[in-house]
């Protein structure tokens, strides 16, 4: 083991996630970025707000960090003594500004953003009106997962009540040039796992020439009611604590009834889903960078009709998945891919499926570790993620719990559907849930 202040040896996920940070700036207007929104109840101050965030980051040089390799060709992130610039925060009025609809074409532009370079991984964006804010903590998943920025905010709200405690970071790492035999097996079974999910070409958005580079988001944020009907249908029809595969079943339903309408072609629907390989032992080693694999459920078109089947398909190779091991032998065997550039690392992902990655993306989080009712001082209406998602596929659902309300947000490129089939798709999901399909009712948050 090394222990450095100053420098942090990439894991093979993170090398798997700077590649699609590359692969993302070619196709997008912006690389694998995400954001935190948190909806609040009265506007706050932004001079306040920049000294308190930049006082608490200066604790963390490693947000401004860089990716660097050593005389071995091993990628780390290279961190500096200490931090010499400010967090960038931008902060607009909006006199009209009150409902989550006219904030959310404001937030989409801040997850559009892009970095100011490459040492800048973390920005926020305040957006206030006369009564309500919306706040929006933008990352770079290169240097966070979405738990991982959860946990980072509510950190920094610890520190605000004087409940956070922390020295300075020191990052125990591995260049992990050992134990190739491991290595290689895990790479034999992920490479056989593959080829099974190669050997049927799935369904995808079509990418059309001109097609715009940025993202567009849709929000379903349920109350505190309709979210415990939703999770008792989901126990009743998947399991305890199986929500995943039930919310999986509803939302691949709503998808195929849009591929029916379009006669599209391929003949299953493939869907990478993120697992946490995080242990809880040490927050703070365990807050930068990424600690997610990936799960990959592949469903034939034609068994997409019937509901109970459907979660029983999810269910089944999720048992699958984590009984042969496969999160942890991905991750394993990603570290071998660390010496390939990342241009290269990009082409090789697309060549098993013929490009086509994936069907669409999807990401449960759960109930959200940031567990305060309020920020500096405001109280919090509702906390949801607004990721940006790999081209291809170009569109992800995401759900997460905050405060006893699901949220559910739907990312896609602009243009990669039409508004009326995101419509649809709303209505699809709503239908399946039981709940109401009035959207205005969603905006008025």
């Amino acid at each position: 083991m090394l222990v450095s202040s100053r420098k942090c040896y990439l894991s093979g996920s993170d090398w798997v996630i700077n590649s699609l940070d590359h692969l993302m700036k070619m196709t997008t207007c912006s690389g694998n970025m995400s954001q935190i929104v948190l909806m609040l109840d009265s506007p706050l101050d932004g001079k306040n707000l920049s000294s308190t965030v930049n006082s608490f980051a200066k604790n963390f040089p490693v947000l401004q960090g860089r990716v660097a390799r050593d005389f071995k060709l091993t990628p780390y992130w290279k961190i500096p003594a200490a931090c010499d610039r400010d967090v960038t925060l931008n902060v607009s009025q909006h006199t009209e500004t009150s409902t989550l609809e006219t904030f959310l074409p404001l937030l989409e532009q801040s997850a559009n953003s892009r970095f100011a370079d490459e040492r800048e991984h973390l920005s926020f964006h305040l957006f206030n009106s006369s009564r309500r804010s919306a706040l929006a903590m933008t990352f770079d998943h290169r240097l966070l997962d979405a738990r991982g920025a959860e946990l980072f905010l509510n950190l920094f709200q610890q520190t605000l009540q004087g409940k956070g405690s922390f020295e300075k970071t020191t990052f125990t790492s591995s260049m992990e040039l050992t134990r190739w035999g491991e290595k290689f097996l895990a790479g034999r079974n992920v490479n056989r796992r593959i080829i099974s999910l190669s050997r049927s070409i799935p369904r995808s958005f079509s990418l059309q020439p001109g097609i715009d580079k940025s993202f567009k988001y849709r929000l379903l944020n349920f109350t505190s009611d309709e979210t415990s009907a939703i999770l008792d249908r989901a126990c009743s029809e998947s399991g305890y604590l199986m929500e995943s595969p039930f919310f999986l079943a509803v939302i691949t339903q709503a998808i195929h009834e849009l591929f029916s309408a379009r006669s599209d072609d391929g003949s299953s629907y493939l869907i990478p889903v993120t697992t946490d390989l995080r242990s809880g032992q040490d927050i703070l080693n365990e807050l930068f960078f990424n600690h997610v694999s990936f799960l990959f459920y592949q469903i034939p078109v034609d068994r997409c009709q019937d509901m109970k089947e459907l979660i029983s398909q999810f269910k089944l190779q999720m048992y699958e998945n984590v009984k042969s091991g496969f999160p942890r032998d991905l991750a394993k065997a990603s570290l071998l891919t660390r010496i390939v550039p990342l241009q290269t690392l990009g082409r090789i992902i697309r060549i098993p499926m013929s490009g086509k990655i994936a069907t669409f993306a999807f990401s449960h989080l759960g109930k959200s570790l940031y567990d305060s009712p309020s920020f500096m001082g405001g109280n919090i209406d509702n906390l949801f993620h607004m990721p940006r998602v790999p081209v291809p596929p170009g569109i992800g659902f995401f759900t997460n719990i905050y405060n006893k309300r699901l949220n559910l947000v739907i990312s896609y490129l602009d243009k990669l559907l039409s508004e009326d089939e995101i419509t649809l798709l709303e209505e699809g999901i709503l239908k399946r849930f039981g709940v109401t399909t009035d959207r205005n009712r969603f905006s008025q948050n």
